[in-house]
């Protein structure tokens, strides 16, 4: 099969296309023929050598697929059957013809999507549902900032706590993008590049702040995150592109009570995903195949060209996700 290996650690130049044997599916698994991947943050991260696979998982990037089951051992598994389309989170190797993945992290293709479409979703659908939903608890008639609005996750995590909802604020960095956040359900998006993020959420939640902030900056946003919480506000921090560390006054937390949480969701076990898979299946799937929401796809690439879906990536001139077709 034609798969993408990191040759050495570097820029997208190191994405080479190889061809690969096809993987074989173990106790648990399904194999699916790919035809859509989604490209992310993280998929970068492990190019560079800083987001190694957990153990067991294969080398080839790619943390979700859509495309249609033609292999599942033991004649039938957890009701999928070969033949049957689905989109699943992975630990590695969507960037590939073939992918085998545990067959409690597939779900069905939602009515109304295709299969381009519904390789956009896994790995953005299981984060947002897990940090803001459970880990941050955000209940209908709260405030949230969501940091990187325009972003993958982002442009899912507006939709998704407007129609459950709760009042969004987001940042963006461009009045293309805080456009783009407006439209998707968010009430007022902050361009950080000309407007200081704390003033404005200050002046549009009239001095209460916000109940949740869904991060993925970390550095000395830190400090400004607290700034901005409620009493009983929950930070929640998912990446930390501005880097791991910062000073912490701690008097800010006893004062409001706040919680700060973090989680990454690939080294997880496949028993704990399964379990996420079934929550993402009840709340999140009705909203997809309704309509309400949507995957916002920027563009697509076919998967030979996986390293310019990176530059593009890596650019910031994207909203929504990018999506690798086999």
């Amino acid at each position: 099969m034609l798969a993408i290996e990191i040759s050495s650690f570097g820029g997208p130049e190191v994405l080479v296309p190889v061809e690969r044997p096809l993987p074989v599916p173990q106790a648990g698994e399904v194999l699916i023929k790919v035809t859509a991947a989604g490209v992310n943050r993280p998929d970068a991260l492990q190019r560079r050598g800083g987001y190694a696979p957990p153990p067991g998982a294969s080398d080839i990037p790619g943390l979700e697929v859509a495309g249609t089951i033609v292999d599942v051992p033991g004649n039938g598994l957890a009701g999928w059957r070969a033949g049957d389309e689905v989109c699943a989170l992975v630990a590695g190797g969507g960037y590939a013809e073939f992918c085998a993945a545990p067959a409690v992290q597939c779900l069905p293709v939602p009515r109304r999507l295709d299969l381009v479409a519904a390789g956009a979703i896994p790995e953005t659908a299981f984060t947002v549902w897990n940090n803001v939903f459970d880990r941050g608890r955000l209940k209908p008639g709260e405030w949230i900032l969501i940091h990187g609005g325009s972003s993958g996750i982002g442009t899912l995590a507006i939709q998704l706590a407007h129609v459950l909802g709760s009042r969004v604020l987001a940042t963006a960095g461009s009045a293309e993008k805080c456009a783009a956040c407006e439209r998707l359900g968010a009430e007022r998006a902050i361009n950080y590049r000309e407007t200081d993020f704390v003033e404005a959420v200050r002046e549009a939640t009239g001095g209460r702040g916000v109940d949740v902030i869904l991060d993925i900056v970390g550095g000395d946003y830190l400090r400004r995150n607290i700034d901005v919480l409620a009493v009983e506000g929950r930070l929640v921090q998912i990446a930390l592109q501005a880097g791991p560390t910062a000073q912490l006054n701690m008097a800010p937390l006893l004062a409001k009570r706040l919680t700060i949480t973090a989680s990454t969701l690939r080294a997880r076990s496949v028993e704990e995903k399964g379990v996420l898979a079934a929550a993402v299946r009840s709340n999140v799937w009705p909203l997809l195949e309704s309509g309400a929401v949507k995957p916002i796809i920027h563009t697509t690439f076919p998967l030979r060209a996986a390293a310019d879906a990176h530059r593009l990536l890596e650019s910031s001139q994207h909203i929504g996700k990018i999506v690798l077709v086999a």
